[in-house]
């Protein structure tokens, strides 16, 4: 489905180019990449096109460079991958694997390329084969500590009568470097760092270190707050941009009860465009229908929400993703498929959400849980009298699916909790999707969806996720503020 919507919006685009257009159109939607990316190059070098025309052969280009990236295995390095993965696997089984369609994959110039994840998905996505894997890394700690975190959250919030408690304080260190030959010698690199939001359970901002200084620090309540730095490249050396900031996060819990859940007021125009679509929040036919069902008459937005939280987490496995720039709509992907990343879920679930009326956005930044640190998504919901609560559809998979050292009452604990709770290990700092940078980024973005790795450019040239690299060091502030 995924390939099938990219064909047809370069078939699209080929009807309102010149004849040279048409072409690399129909050569990329066939895969053949090499040839397809000459034929663009060449229509941008004749110099016959409109600038729409040129942006969008330069934007053509951009993209299959990115999904070669993503789809960077061949057939003989799956292999090799897979037999260092997973005991006794044989040739013939890894060939009905493939058929049946258990890995990604795309044809480009007339080879099967595979996602370079391919092996990791490959346990999320049948578990059947988790007997057999090799160097398995144990999820118990985290497991228990979340299980372990959600309680203690519960005790606290019950105890205070309010949903924000027990205050952790943060410090963390950013780093992101480009590489000696992501831009010219004396050239000017441009970057953007992602930095804490200001929300009732965050809060306490504070930058100690940044280096270079900064040109501009977005407000507290920005949706996708950044502070913008600018460094001239040295010839033959990695460019370095490096902040470190104090912060403040709260665990999260709403104690709710569907009976005093309200409808929210749609007049009210900041909620009511968290009930519109969007880019990757598109009310297909597939999620209409869905919504429908998962409503059961209902009209309780509370309920409602639930069931969507409830279904995501017992029918779609988690997977790592291709890049969210590669692909036209997010939300339907991962419902196309039975699988998605935490980012991919988190829209599915926003977008079963908005087509039912119930307002639903992003929220985006850092899991710093103690030993599973990582770049992470997830929602909000509004519901009265509750007001805005997170929502974290990965969570409700996580203890539904792959917490096989909890029992099944532990692992419902743990379920219920992220549905109108969080855990205080987070660096939020977003809280809307395809947002824009400040000061406005002239080239395409790495991550157009999401903003939580930083984002370079120089000379009006964007500056790709395989030229750079980040980094986030947590540290743990035990003093009170």
């Amino acid at each position: 489905m995924r390939r099938l919507a990219n064909i047809l919006l370069l078939f699209s685009l080929a009807l309102a180019a010149p004849a040279r257009d048409d072409s690399a159109a129909a050569l990329q939607a066939a895969g053949e990449f090499t040839a397809a990316t000459a034929a663009w190059t060449k229509a941008l070098r004749d110099g016959n096109l409109t600038q729409p025309q040129r942006e969008e052969a330069e934007r053509q280009i951009d993209w299959m460079a990115r999904v070669r990236l993503d789809y960077s295995l061949s057939r003989a390095a799956l292999g090799e991958r897979i037999s260092k993965a997973v005991r006794d696997v044989t040739p013939e089984e890894l060939d009905r694997w493939i058929a049946a369609g258990w890995f990604d994959k795309m044809k480009i110039d007339g080879a099967d390329e595979f996602v370079g994840v391919s092996v990791s998905n490959l346990f999320y996505r049948h578990p059947e084969l988790a007997a057999r894997r090799l160097n398995a890394k144990s999820s118990v700690a985290e497991q228990k500590g979340r299980l372990e975190m959600a309680r203690a959250i519960t005790r606290a919030a019950r105890a205070a009568g309010s949903p924000y408690v027990l205050p952790h304080h943060f410090q963390c260190t950013m780093t992101v470097t480009a590489k000696p030959d992501a831009a010219a010698p004396g050239a000017l690199v441009r970057a953007w760092l992602p930095i804490p939001r200001a929300y009732p359970f965050q809060n306490e901002f504070k930058m100690e270190q940044c280096s270079p200084a900064p040109k501009e620090i977005e407000p507290e309540d920005s949706p996708i707050r950044s502070v913008y730095l600018e460094e001239l490249a040295a010839p033959d050396q990695p460019t370095t941009f490096r902040i470190a900031y104090d912060y403040t996060a709260w665990g999260v819990h709403f104690e709710l009860d569907p009976a005093k859940a309200q409808a929210p007021d749609l007049h009210d125009p900041a909620l009511k465009k968290f009930t519109l679509e969007a880019p990757h929040v598109v009310f297909t036919d597939k999620i209409l229908s869905l919504a429908h069902d998962l409503a059961g008459g209902s009209t309780n937005p509370l309920t409602r929400a639930r069931s969507a939280y409830e279904w995501i987490a017992h029918n779609v496995k988690y997977s790592f993703a291709r890049e969210y720039s590669t692909l036209t709509n997010i939300s339907d992907y991962c419902l196309s498929h039975g699988y998605g990343d935490c980012g991919q879920e988190a829209l599915l679930f926003i977008t079963l959400c908005r087509a039912q009326g119930i307002p639903a956005r992003w929220q985006t930044g850092w899991n710093i849980f103690p030993g599973a640190k990582d770049i992470h998504d997830w929602t909000e919901i509004y519901v009265a009298p509750y007001g805005w609560m997170p929502v974290d559809p990965w969570a409700g998979i996580f203890a539904t699916q792959e917490c096989d050292a909890l029992t099944p009452g532990e692992r419902a604990e743990v379920r219920d909790f992220y549905f109108g709770g969080l855990d205080y290990d987070r660096m939020i700092a977003n809280c809307d999707h395809d947002q824009t940078l400040h000061p406005r980024k002239t080239s395409a973005r790495s991550d157009d969806v999401d903003f939580q790795r930083g984002e370079l450019e120089s000379g009006g040239r964007n500056i790709y996720f395989d030229k750079y690299t980040y980094d986030l060091q947590v540290h743990e502030l035990n003093e009170a503020r």
